[in-house]
């Protein structure tokens, strides 16, 4: 219940901080910065969606491992996708490991009912925030984006979600 709370209030936060900086006039922040198997990505704010506190997840059976299953999320039925296991780092998870991470729900814009399994919500980015930048490998998927390194020399790995959500490995979920 206190993971709830917790939730909620960080979307107000979000929220109110988005609506200030739209009335004062200020660079409204470009990312939502998450964490998913140590990894840290950054997600474009104009292509994610609801953020959700985790649920139980009805296993689809002959899927594969990064598919966990469909939930009811506000009444509608979202595939649940575990960001790590889909981009290569699968994460055996505990109830615990569950209880404490959130699902992101793709952008209604996107036409895709999905949602990814993150392991920690990290707040909202901005270019502000980052000292380098670097561009994807050359061997990286088409929905890399640059990276980006924080003042820390922590790399976060932007993330384009539409061409993730139409790119074949997302959309082919049977094993």
């Amino acid at each position: 219940m206190a993971n709830r709370e917790a939730l909620r209030e960080l979307q107000v936060r979000l929220a109110g901080r988005l609506q200030a900086a739209r009335v004062e006039g200020l660079s409204v922040s470009s990312w939502l910065a998450v964490e998913a198997a140590g990894q840290s990505y950054l997600l474009p704010l104009a292509q994610s969606g609801e953020i959700f506190p985790w649920v139980a997840v009805q296993p689809v059976p002959y899927t594969q491992a990064w598919f966990l299953g469909v939930a009811n999320l506000r009444g509608g039925l979202v595939g649940v996708v575990d960001l790590a296991g889909l981009l290569g780092s699968p994460v055996q998870r505990t109830e615990q490991m569950l209880a404490e991470s959130s699902l992101l729900a793709l952008n209604t814009a996107l036409d895709v009912n999905a949602a990814l399994l993150v392991d920690r919500l990290a707040g909202l980015r901005g270019t502000e925030a980052f000292v380098a930048s670097e561009n994807p490998a050359e061997e990286a998927p088409a929905f890399y984006g640059t990276v980006y390194i924080d003042a820390a020399g922590v790399r976060w790995q932007e993330l384009n979600l539409q061409i993730l959500s139409q790119h074949p490995a997302f959309l082919s979920i049977s094993a």
